[in-house]
């Protein structure tokens, strides 16, 4: 018994001279990052947890509530784990209605949303957009539709009328990352403008889109920028009943990439199209023109409600959307979860509602709500406001879940960590774990309103996360 207890005394005391030599040195080093030039106005603030225990290991300014940039994925994603469960899987039906008749489908093609984010995704074999437009070209065959007297109709009613949620600021609303929210997406809700560039200060031009988008007219405003000035292109989507996109801002001339993402304005009508293109290539004739919600919205029409299912398809696991999401932070990907957990609870499935219900889960595991004030579930709402203390809880919570693993691996690696990372207005946050000496912690550090280069905070921030080495 007494060597026991020895034993035990011995560890704490261990425990606490390793903790009290690393709040000394996290101190040090968060001093003198407060006291950096480029934090001059700034707000700064830093918690590390015990990621066994929750034990509070080190903090500064815990309960600032500050913009989290992207790492505020790593909540949302956390959420969706407990809500949805790791093994998740949406589903995107094709169906029809109207009568078959010797081979004749008097009615209309019908690809009803669930919300999956991935449908026409390349970053997974079974999700590729060729893929699946032969799953749904074989259903049709094996139905025995050789001729469509009607239209392919893009159902994305699942998530509403809005799909761009309060707070996003205009100029990121027409960019691949400001792809809106769909019931029904296709390719991510994004395609590719691809440029000429030629001597600074005259205009760019385009060359063609990838995928091709004849039903779009994009006019380019677009400088050729000096050398080294970067990718300053932002495209603006039409305004209503309105076809026009305009590419505005600059494009560095030494830019390799020679090409502008930008997000598709009608996602469920894109996937209609595509199928409806892809029918007629092979010779199975559509009399109709494709349409979708927001289509037939606008002639008064509605969406009609398909009699016969023909083939449903599931999206990949839960863990593998949470994956990519963190690894190359994808906005489309959380607000879609972001919607998906407000359809679990039940509520009309809005962005508003979705924050509702994560605020609501977190409340009753003892998590302030104020110390949660967001608006979406990506982070690019430069209007979101949370606590080091609040995600570092969150991520905390995490460790003793059967997905941790899951959740951890989506982390991407930065300075040799696995972390989050994020970046909105002169803001530069990570969120993540480390293990220290044997012990292992989760931290959350965020800067707002630092001054001069990204890359310099970066930099400095990396020192402060280094004493966790």
């Amino acid at each position: 018994m007494k060597r026991s207890a020895l034993i035990s005394c011995c560890l704490l005391w261990g425990y606490a001279v390793c903790a009290q030599s690393l709040q000394q040195k996290l101190s040090a080093a968060f001093n003198r990052l407060q006291a950096d030039s480029q934090c001059r106005y700034a707000s700064v603030s830093l918690t590390v947890l015990d990621a066994k225990t929750g034990e509070q290991v080190f903090a500064v300014n815990p309960n600032m509530g500050l913009a989290p940039g992207s790492t505020l994925k790593t909540v949302t994603s956390i959420t969706a784990f407990n809500v949805l469960g790791k093994d998740f899987l949406y589903q995107t039906q094709l169906g029809y209605n109207g009568a078959i008749t010797d081979g004749t489908l008097n009615g209309n093609i019908i690809i009803k949303g669930g919300g999956d984010p991935t449908l026409g995704s390349w970053r997974w074999e079974t999700t590729r957009e060729n893929h699946i437009l032969t799953l749904m070209v074989n259903a049709l065959k094996k139905a025995g539709i050789k001729k469509i007297s009607g239209s392919i109709i893009g159902d994305d009613s699942l998530f509403g009328t809005q799909s761009i949620p309060d707070g996003w600021i205009w100029q990121d609303m027409g960019t691949y990352y400001g792809a809106g929210t769909s019931g029904l997406c296709w390719r991510e809700n994004s395609f590719d403008i691809k440029l000429h560039t030629g001597n600074t200060g005259t205009p760019v031009t385009i060359t063609h889109t990838v995928p091709a988008m004849p039903y779009l007219t994009i006019k380019t405003e677009l400088v050729n920028g000096p050398a080294q000035t970067g990718d300053q292109s932002y495209p603006y989507l039409p305004s209503l009943n309105s076809n026009v996109i305009y590419i505005r801002g600059t494009y560095a001339i030494d830019q390799t990439k020679k090409s502008s993402s930008a997000s598709v304005p009608d996602p469920a009508f894109d996937a209609a199209y595509r199928l409806t293109d892809t029918l007629k290539r092979i010779g199975i004739t559509v009399s109709n023109e494709p349409e979708s919600t927001t289509t037939l919205t606008a002639k008064g029409k509605s969406i009609p409600q398909f009699t016969a299912q023909l083939i449903s398809i599931s999206s990949p696991g839960l863990s593998s959307i949470i994956y990519w999401q963190n690894h190359v932070s994808i906005n489309l990907y959380a607000e879609q979860l972001l919607k998906t957990i407000a359809l679990k609870s039940g509520k009309d499935v809005t962005t508003a509602n979705g924050v509702k219900a994560l605020q609501d889960f977190w409340k009753a595991k003892g998590i302030d709500s104020n110390s949660l004030n967001i608006f979406d579930g990506s982070g690019l709402s430069p209007g979101n406001r949370i606590t080091t203390l609040t995600m570092a809880r969150v991520l905390q919570s995490a460790k003793k879940e059967s997905w941790y693993t899951d959740f951890y691996d989506s982390l991407p690696v930065y300075n040799d960590m696995h972390m989050k990372s994020g970046s909105i207005n002169s803001t530069q946050a990570y969120a993540g774990y480390q293990t220290y000496k044997g012990r292992e912690l989760c931290f959350s550090i965020i800067v707002n309103n630092y001054n001069g280069s990204s890359r310099g905070i970066k930099d400095k921030l990396f020192r402060v996360l280094d004493e966790l080495k």
